[in-house]
């Protein structure tokens, strides 16, 4: 596996390799597809432009979280995890749950909330673990970035590309507990207090097509509508990320794109 990775970051960081035929048309402001298995960049456009990225960038902190383990350890939430609107679980302090409800929670239905209290229960801080974000993605080769949250929402001075997130992606994709979770169509989630929430996964490709299986949505006013997509058929892996698109076509542009990758 770290032997696919290094060849992965190889071929996105270095010379692009086209496919030999040109991708569909997206409406995106930026976009790439990847072949997961050989780090083969087989589409692009505005892939290393700088760019705000919105909840994209949660597979980074969930790649953190996932790496480092013990998700069967308990997190007590803390008053300064609970401000992250607009997307939240209203997570209240003083409720325990262990680090795998709450990672499952993140990459299902992307709350902002969850998100503080991960990265703070991991590193002790959030800036102590944008920090360790940061240095994480330059050790896999995503150096065109610079992560000021673990959530995507906005924030001054904070960025990355399309390339980046794939590669990010790529990372996350080798990650089983990561596989699982983005691969989930709906869960329950289990509050304190007894409450249950049923958790849709708010990709809709994954709803769509029997051969989706992840990854990760993002929405904000500075990033526009944001999709890393996932799909696997006839023994091909293939990673989508588009940037900067609109509701209408973020979805529909990016099942084209995996189909295309995928060769259906």
């Amino acid at each position: 596996m770290r032997l696919l990775l290094a060849c992965a970051i190889a071929c996105l960081c270095g010379q692009t390799i086209h496919a030999a035929a040109t991708p569909p048309a997206v409406h995106g402001k930026a976009f790439i597809v990847v072949d997961v298995q050989t780090g083969r960049v087989l589409g692009h456009r505005n892939s290393r432009e700088p760019r705000a990225v919105a909840s994209t960038q949660k597979l980074l902190t969930a790649l953190i979280i996932a790496e480092e383990g013990n998700l069967e350890d308990t997190v007590t939430i803390k008053p300064e995890d609970t401000a992250a609107a607009p997307t939240k679980l209203y997570l209240k302090a003083g409720q325990t749950y262990s680090r795998y409800e709450l990672l499952q929670a993140l990459l299902i239905k992307s709350p902002n909330d969850v998100a503080l209290a991960l990265a703070r229960d991991n590193a002790g801080s959030t800036d102590e673990f944008v920090a360790k974000m940061n240095r994480r993605a330059r050790a896999m080769g995503a150096r065109t970035s610079r992560f000021m949250n673990p959530n995507g929402l906005p924030a001054e001075g904070q960025f990355s590309t399309a390339r980046d997130i794939a590669i990010i992606a790529r990372n996350a994709y080798a990650n089983p507990v990561i596989r699982k979770f983005v691969a989930t169509p709906r869960a329950e989630f289990h509050y304190s207090d007894g409450r249950v929430r049923q958790l849709v996964n708010t990709n809709r490709i994954l709803h769509q097509a029997p051969w989706c299986n992840g990854m990760k949505t993002g929405y904000t006013n500075a990033a526009g509508h944001c999709l890393v997509s996932s799909g696997h058929n006839n023994g091909r892996d293939i990673i989508a990320v588009i940037l900067g698109s609109n509701k209408a076509n973020v979805y529909a542009d990016s099942k084209r794109l995996l189909e295309w990758g995928l060769r259906l």
